[in-house]
C-alpha cells in the first residue's frame, strides 16, 4: 500500500507529459439541429507544438473544415439528407501520423417541410349505385407526403358544394380514405367538389405547414330506372306515375295522318337522364283486328282501317330501352263514335302566346295567362264533347310559326321583338268543317317567367318541358323549347296557401280596425246615425216659429240658486216638440219653458223668434231675417232678480242649459 501512494505522482507527471504530446478533444459526440448556421465552431482541437491536424479521408465528404484549431461545419445540416455526419481528425508530426480521433455529428429533425399532395385537382367518378359505407378512394389515392420523416399528417375534408359532406367523409384523421354517407342521387347531386386539407401538427398553435388539394366526384348515371311515359302524373325526380292516353275517332272513316290525343302523343324517355337509351314502341295487347298501328321509332298512333260501329280500344303500349334492358307500358283508350259531321268551332276569338327574343326553330310557344305551360288550340266538335283526332290545325299567313298538332311551334329563328299575329284553321278531316281563329305571339327579350302550375317533366330535371305534338321532331328531340323553360318558383297548391294566409291576415287586420274604431268614434257614429234617422224638413222654413200657439204650454222654469244649481224639474214632461229645421242652431233646445207662476197663459213667452226684442223680463234666441246670411244667435239677459232658473226639459243641449252656460262664462251673445 505504501509502494501505490509513492508511485501516484509518478502516474500523474506521465499522464500529463503524455496529454501534452497527443491531439485531443473535449467531446467526441455532438448534435445539432437541421438548418444550423454553419459559421459557429462545433468544438476546439488541442494540437501539440510541433504537430498538425487534418481531416481524414473518412469523413462524410464536404460536411466539415478545420480553421485554425477549430473544427466546423462545411454545409448546412439537413436531417432528410443526413443523419450521421463524421470527422476523422488526424494528427501528424512531418509525414508521420501521431494520433487519430473521431468525432460524431447527430443531426436533429426540425419541422422545416410542408406536406405536399402528388396532385393538385383530382376527379373520380362514383356510380350512382354505390353503396352506404363503401371506401369509393382509397387512403394511398389521396395521402399527401412531408420529407419530415417524424412528422405526423393530420387530414380535414372541406366541401365547395353546398350541402355536399352529407354525402362524403373522411375514415379518419390521419387516414384520408373517402367513404359514402350517403346514398347518391343523380339527378339532384351530378357532381360535388371537395377541398383535402393536411397539415403536420395537430395543434394549430404551434410552428405548422398545410397543404390544400381538390377533389372532385362526379356521379356516374347507372341503369336504375325503366322509360317514362310523359307526362308524369306524379314525379319526384326518382319515380313516375305514367301518363294514361285517349283520343277519339269518328266512326266509318279511317284518319290518314298520326291521332292526336290527350294529354299528348305517346311518348317516353329514359327514366335514368344520364344514360338516355333511344325508347322503341309497340302495342302488346287490345289491337282489335289490327286497326292501329304505332311506330316503333316515333309512337305516333296511326289507324289501319276504318271502324264500322263505336266502340271502345283499350291498347296496351309498350316503351322499350334500345339496349332491352329495362321497358314500362302504359294505355292507350281511343273510342270511336258515330258522327254526322258536324262543324268545328273555337271558344276563344284570340289565343294569347309569349315567346323568348332569339328563340330557334321548334321552340314552343307559351301560353301568356301561364307561361309554366305551352300554349295549346283546340277546337270543340259538338259530337266530340273531349277532342276528336279527324280535326287537323294549321297556320294559314305566317310563315315564322307553325303548328304540330295543338301546340303551336316556332317555324323560324325569332330575330325581332314585337307582337305577332297568325290565323289558326281547324279542319276536320272527315266532314271537311273548318273553323278559325287568332293568336297573338308576344316575342320579348326577357324569357316569361312561370306562373302556374309545374308542366310535365322529363326525369330528373325541371328545366325540360315537356311539348305536346304529333310531329317526328317534337317526338325525337323530346323538348322543342330546347330545354330552356325557366324553373317553376311555386306549385299551385303552394300559392292557394299563401292567398289563404294573406286573406286572413286582411280580415284579421280589418276586424281590427273596426274594433278600435267603434271604440274611439262608437258614440259619436251612433249619434250622428240616430240624427241621420230623424226626418229632415225640405225648404228653409223654421217649423219652430210657424205657430206660436204651439208654444202654449210652455212656461219659464224656477229660478235657479245663487250656486246656479239646476234643480230636477217636478212638473210632467212636455209633448214631443216638432222637429227642428235647418235654420234651428244646433245645441239649442226647442223644448218649452214653464213661467214661474205656474203655467199662466199670460206668462209663456217663447225664447225663440225671429225678430230682437230689446223689451227684458225674459231671454231669447233670435234669427236673422236673411237665410244666406250667417245666423246671429244673441241671447238677452234679464235682471237677476226677475230671471227665472232655466229648467231641463230632458232634451239634450235645451236652450235655457246653454244660456246657464253663457252667464257663467260672461258673455252675452253667441255667433254660428
Amino acid at each position: 500500500m505504501g509502494t501505490w501512494v509513492l508511485l501516484l505522482p509518478l502516474l500523474f507527471a506521465a499522464e500529463a507529459q503524455a496529454q501534452g504530446t497527443v491531439c485531443s478533444v473535449e467531446k467526441t459526440f455532438l448534435t445539432v439541429e437541421e438548418n444550423t448556421n454553419p459559421g459557429e465552431p462545433l468544438l476546439d482541437i488541442y494540437v501539440p507544438e510541433g504537430q498538425q491536424v487534418t481531416l481524414g479521408p473518412s469523413s462524410t465528404p464536404f460536411a466539415f473544415r478545420i480553421q485554425g484549431n477549430q473544427l466546423f461545419l462545411n454545409v448546412t445540416p439537413d436531417y432528410e439528407a443526413n443523419t450521421m455526419l463524421e470527422a476523422l481528425l488526424e494528427c501528424r508530426s512531418g509525414v508521420s501520423a501521431v494520433t487519430q480521433l473521431r468525432v460524431f455529428v447527430s443531426v436533429l429533425d426540425v419541422n422545416d417541410n410542408p406536406p405536399r399532395f402528388p396532385y393538385e385537382t383530382k376527379l373520380w367518378e362514383v356510380p350512382e349505385d354505390t353503396r352506404v359505407n363503401t371506401t369509393v378512394v382509397s387512403e394511398t389515392e389521396l395521402e399527401a407526403q412531408d420529407q419530415d420523416q417524424d412528422d405526423v399528417l393530420f387530414y380535414t375534408l372541406q366541401e365547395v358544394t353546398l350541402g355536399a359532406s352529407s354525402f362524403f367523409s373522411l375514415v379518419g384523421a390521419n387516414r384520408p380514405a373517402l367513404r359514402l354517407d350517403q346514398s347518391l342521387d343523380l339527378e339532384r347531386w351530378p357532381n360535388m367538389t371537395f377541398r383535402l386539407l393536411a397539415r403536420d401538427t395537430q395543434e394549430t398553435g404551434k410552428p405548422s405547414h398545410t397543404a390544400t388539394a381538390t377533389l372532385v366526384l362526379e356521379v356516374q348515371p347507372v341503369d336504375l330506372r325503366p322509360p317514362w311515359f310523359l307526362p308524369c302524373s306524379y314525379s319526384d325526380g326518382l319515380v313516375c306515375i305514367h301518363a294514361q292516353y285517349r283520343g277519339a275517332v269518328p266512326t266509318g272513316h279511317r284518319l290518314p295522318g298520326p291521332l292526336i290525343l290527350h294529354p299528348g302523343p305517346v311518348y317516353a324517355v329514359d327514366g335514368d337522364r344520364g344514360i338516355s337509351q333511344p325508347i322503341k314502341y309497340s302495342i302488346i295487347s287490345g289491337n282489335e283486328d289490327s286497326t292501329f298501328s304505332i311506330s316503333a321509332d316515333s309512337g305516333n298512333l296511326t289507324m289501319t282501317k276504318s271502324i264500322p260501329n263505336a266502340k271502345t280500344f283499350l291498347l296496351v303500349v309498350k316503351g322499350e330501352q334500345a339496349d332491352n334492358a329495362r321497358y314500362s307500358v302504359t294505355q292507350v283508350t281511343v273510342e270511336a263514335r258515330n258522327a254526322s259531321g258536324s262543324v268545328p268551332h273555337f271558344t276563344q276569338s284570340l289565343y294569347r302566346g309569349t315567346v323568348g327574343l332569339g328563340s330557334g326553330v321548334g321552340t314552343a310557344i307559351k301560353d301568356a295567362a301561364d307561361p309554366s305551360q305551352p300554349l295549346r288550340i283546340r277546337a270543340q266538335d259538338p259530337e266530340f264533347p273531349d277532342l276528336n283526332s279527324a280535326i287537323t290545325y294549321r297556320i294559314t299567313n305566317n310563315s315564322a310559326f307553325r303548328m304540330d298538332g295543338e301546340a303551336v311551334l316556332t317555324a323560324a329563328s325569332l330575330e325581332h321583338a314585337g307582337v305577332f299575329y297568325a290565323e289558326v284553321k281547324a279542319e276536320n278531316t272527315v266532314s271537311s268543317g273548318t273553323a278559325t281563329t287568332v293568336v297573338e305571339i308576344q316575342v320579348s327579350e326577357q324569357e316569361p317567367s312561370p306562373t302556374g302550375a309545374s308542366p310535365p317533366t322529363s326525369p330528373g330535371s325541371s328545366r325540360n318541358t315537356w311539348i305536346p305534338g304529333t310531329s317526328e321532331t317534337a317526338r325525337t328531340e323530346g323538348r322543342p323549347d330546347g330545354g330552356q323553360a325557366g324553373d317553376r318558383r311555386f306549385s299551385e297548391a303552394e300559392m292557394a296557401a299563401l292567398g289563404g294566409v294573406l286573406s286572413a291576415l286582411l280580415l284579421l287586420a280589418l276586424i281590427a280596425l273596426t274594433v278600435l274604431v267603434y271604440k274611439h268614434y262608437g258614440h259619436r257614429l251612433a249619434c250622428g246615425f240616430g240624427r241621420a234617422l230623424k226626418s229632415q224638413p225640405q225648404g228653409f222654413d223654421n217649423q219652430a216659429f210657424l205657430n206660436d200657439s204651439d208654444n202654449a204650454n210652455w212656461v219659464p222654469a224656477p229660478s235657479p240658486s245663487p250656486s246656479h244649481a239646476l234643480p230636477a224639474p217636478q212638473e210632467p214632461e212636455p209633448p214631443e216638440p216638432a222637429p227642428p229645421s235647418p235654420e234651428t242652431p244646433r245645441g239649442l233646445s226647442e223644448a218649452p219653458a214653464k213661467g214661474a207662476d205656474g203655467g199662466s197663459p199670460a206668462a209663456v213667452r217663447s225664447i225663440l223668434t225671429k225678430e230682437r226684442r230689446p223689451e227684458g223680463g225674459y231671454k231669447a234666441v233670435w234669427f236673422g231675417e236673411d237665410i244666406g246670411a250667417e245666423a246671429d244667435v244673441v241671447v238677452l239677459n234679464t235682471p237677476a232678480s226677475e230671471v227665472g232658473g232655466a229648467g231641463d226639459s230632458g232634451s239634450e243641449g235645451s236652450g235655457d242649459e246653454a244660456a246657464d252656460a253663457q252667464d257663467a262664462l260672461g258673455t252675452d251673445s253667441i255667433h254660428f
